[in-house]
């Protein structure tokens, strides 16, 4: 009989974990929407991002180009509660922080050593399919920079 409630019991977390990564309007491969996005000069642009969950974390992946043809891989795992992860392969950033703000926005801070470099907000279109990503920040001269990137669900 214990075993059966026990059974029953990971069974629930489990369905549980899956409902709410799968109502989560950002899981799953976004492609950049070159032509409809804008970016300040000498932006990074990210081509793939994609949203898996890890666990119960979630593992964001980040593959795109800096403005000199070089290739960047980033990767971050972390919850979407507002508190600092730490981001790997991003020579910008070390840390994101990611928080819900309602069921297809999600706001984001970006560090370097501590030190807020970007802010920006992630919006999910109410059918799903596309996603604005708009950033704004300071660039390594201490300029104001932003950018809106447009990706399209895969």
């Amino acid at each position: 009989m214990k075993t059966r409630k026990m059974l029953l019991a990971v069974a629930a977390v489990f369905a549980t974990v899956l409902v709410c990564f799968a109502a989560d309007a950002n899981m799953g491969s976004w492609k950049l929407n070159e032509a409809k996005s804008k970016f300040a000069a000498g932006a990074t642009k990210n081509h793939m991002v994609s949203y898996t969950a890890d666990g119960d974390n979630v593992k964001v992946t980040v593959d795109g180009v800096t403005s000199d043809g070089k290739k960047v891989h980033s990767e971050w795992t972390g919850k979407f509660d507002g508190k600092d992860y730490p981001v790997t392969g991003d020579p910008t950033d070390d840390s994101r922080a990611y928080k819900r703000v309602n069921a297809s926005t999600l706001s984001m801070t970006l560090k370097k050593d501590g030190k807020v470099t970007a802010t920006g907000q992630i919006v999910v279109s109410s059918d799903g399919k596309t996603r604005t990503v708009t950033i704004k920040g300071t660039d390594a001269m201490g300029k104001t920079v932003s950018s809106m990137a447009v990706y399209d669900k895969q």
